[in-house]
């Protein structure tokens, strides 16, 4: 039993507790812009924080949260405040104890880093649990006596937070919330059954949720959640759905609706009740007024064997057994059945005349080239997209394409719906790849998305091939894609791309595409470090057409390395003539080619400028003729 008695009372199964409304709001209503950060305002204007403290106190508020919501490294760093973690935690806990004194509670609270967590994001969750427990123990120092994890949408995340805040101290009580949609599912799509078994089971002493949506449907997954687990439950809604007024978000739920839905909650089992978004201290007081009946009059001793009777954590579906990786695609059969493979990269057209891309298109597929590699915006360039590029390919030319898909352009949910509809249309064959950030391209105030990297992407992909969303629920019939990854074998850093690659097989990857290689040697040696984790490699293949473009690439596009002897060669041959120095440029990737056949299962050679009877040539001999074809 603990021996604060208040904590004991918060801990209390019949205890009904009510904890403070929203912060951000408040601090919003007395001319705080939201482009400052929040949680600074606790060192910058302490007596606007301590005032909020005060109203809420007043309006009944049991427990006080501190204002450091968005207050750990990552979220910080976007201020140039990361080196002032320690200092707003504590200064934050401390402003809230001054005014809780010593018959209020504190909870420290503590949101989402802001990233996406492996396996869809670069984040490990050692390095997420780190920076938890920086910001709690911080908390701690300046005299948190809870602390409080809220809106989270993502279980994975929230399991690190709560092994944080053991790690800081096993003694300090933990509530986790999470946030719902209204549908009752997470932004993951895990729904409130799951979302109760799963925090029971991480070990949280309070379970809940908060924000995102209005008391009703708060109330909906309450009554969902409660029969599954012996954990306290709280519930804080924000003030109904915000709506557009004169340009500005208002939350428009009253506060005698807030408490007559804080009355139905506590009856559902919720006995922590409290605000978020759009709450205000009359919000509280009417809610404290409104549960002041359903309280009991006497402390309870809480349950004793509370930790050892909740049900283990959900087993994550499965999924379906995907389709055997042969029988996805032509392209995939032949690297499955160890043939070598051909492919020429064409950037598709900056407009909507498609009419000399497909005319090229058609002479690689009677060439014999297995495939068409599409670029997905190479450089940060504006040009026709990837998936329907692809599309009419495939549709009007009749040759399979490797379409290059790139997180820069689209978060979660367009890259699934984008996905989703790739493979309804038959597109089989993808290259996941993170993409060049927009400053490279002709719009470089353009914003870039990073959602999630390669490895989330991949990681998104594999559990498509098995019937899965994000969220490990079913989407019906399961994807086909052939998975691909980008891989450089000159890159500045092997140990990080070698340890990017191993990530991105454990991942799903399939199959690898290189960037241009133009030292054979190198390439052997980068296949070496690889040999634990191998997966067919696909080596790229760039024709030289001058000095100038030699020069460019060693100089301006990221991850291609060509050596100096090769620059002398493209400068020697140029300074001939122009003709010379493409001819030069053809036999470089022609001995390449030929360097790097016995080492890999296959080549993308790229058609530079869109000329691809420079591709065509660097393959003479090397093409068997596709059977000629009938429209």
């Amino acid at each position: 039993m603990p021996e604060n008695p208040l904590v004991a009372r918060l801990l209390d199964p019949l205890q009904v507790i009510v904890f403070d409304g929203a912060m951000g709001t408040m601090l919003y209503t007395k001319g705080v812009f939201i482009n400052q950060c929040y949680d600074e305002l606790v060192l910058r204007a302490p007596d606007l924080i301590r005032d909020v403290h005060k109203a809420y106190r007043k309006a009944g508020a049991e427990v006080l949260e501190t204002n450091t919501f968005g207050a750990n490294r990552l979220k910080l760093s976007q201020y140039g405040l990361e080196g002032q973690v320690a200092a707003i935690n504590r200064g934050a806990a401390q402003l809230a104890r001054e005014v809780a004194e010593d018959d209020l509670l504190v909870a420290g609270a503590v949101g989402p880093l802001g990233v996406r967590l492996e396996p869809l994001g670069p984040t490990s969750i050692e390095e997420a649990r780190s920076i938890f427990r920086e910001q709690m123990t911080a908390l701690k120092e300046g005299g948190a006596d809870v602390f409080l994890l809220e809106t989270f949408g993502d279980l994975h995340e929230i399991e690190q937070a709560i092994l944080a805040a053991r790690d800081v101290d096993p003694s300090t009580p933990v509530i986790a919330q999470m946030t719902i949609g209204s549908d009752c599912h997470t932004p993951y799509g895990v729904t409130a059954e799951d979302l109760a078994r799963s925090l029971d089971a991480f070990g949280a002493d309070v379970i809940g949720l908060n924000c995102s949506v209005g008391p009703q449907i708060i109330l909906d997954a309450i009554e969902k959640m409660a029969p599954l687990t012996r954990r306290k439950l709280s519930a804080q809604p924000n003030a109904g759905m915000p709506r557009d007024v004169s340009g500005r978000s208002m939350y428009m739920a009253s506060p005698e609706y807030m408490a007559t839905y804080a009355h139905h909650l506590v009856q559902a089992g919720a006995k922590i009740v409290g605000g978020c978004c759009g709450t205000t201290p009359e919000h509280i007081a009417a809610m404290v007024e409104g549960v002041r009946p359903l309280s009991p009059r006497q402390a309870r001793v809480p349950m004793r064997d509370r930790r050892n009777t909740h049900p283990d954590v959900p087993a994550e579906n499965p999924g379906v057994t995907p389709l055997p990786f042969a029988e996805r695609s032509k392209w995939a059969g032949k690297i499955a059945r160890g043939e070598f493979v051909t492919s020429v990269e064409i950037v598709p057209p900056r407009g909507v005349d498609a009419s000399k891309m497909l005319r090229d298109t058609v002479a690689l597929r009677d060439a014999g080239v297995d495939a068409v590699n599409v670029p997905d915006g190479p450089r940060a360039q504006s040009r026709m997209g990837a998936l329907l590029t692809g599309l009419l390919i495939e549709q009007q030319s009749g040759i399979e394409t490797v379409i290059h898909y790139c997180c820069r352009d689209r978060n979660l949910l367009g890259m699934l719906s984008d996905l989703l509809g790739a493979a309804a249309i038959g597109l089989r064959n993808m290259l996941l790849i993170t993409g060049d950030p927009p400053k490279m391209g002709p719009y470089p105030n353009a914003t870039a998305v990073f959602d999630i990297d390669a490895i989330g992407l991949t990681n998104l992909v594999r559990n498509l091939n098995r019937g899965l969303d994000p969220g490990g629920n079913a989407i019906g019939a399961p994807t086909s894609f052939a998975i691909g990854v980008g891989v450089n074998p000159a890159a500045l850093d092997p140990a990080q791309e070698l340890k990017r690659f191993e990530w991105k097989v454990e991942a799903g990857a399939e199959y690898a595409i290189t960037q241009p290689v133009f030292d054979a040697a190198q390439l052997e040696r980068f296949l070496g470090t690889i040999e634990h984790t191998r997966i067919p490699i696909v080596a790229g293949i760039w024709p030289l057409v001058s000095l100038r473009n030699a020069e460019f690439l060693a100089n301006e596009v990221p991850g291609v390395v060509v050596p100096p002897a090769v620059i002398d060669r493209m400068r020697i041959a140029s300074a001939h003539s122009k003709e010379q120095g493409v001819a030069e440029g053809v036999a470089i990737a022609r001995e390449m080619l030929e360097r790097v056949r016995p080492l890999v299962q296959g080549v993308q050679v790229s058609a530079p400028f869109g000329k691809v009877e420079l591709a065509l040539d660097v393959f003479r001999d090397s093409l068997t003729p596709a059977v000629s074809r009938t429209s």
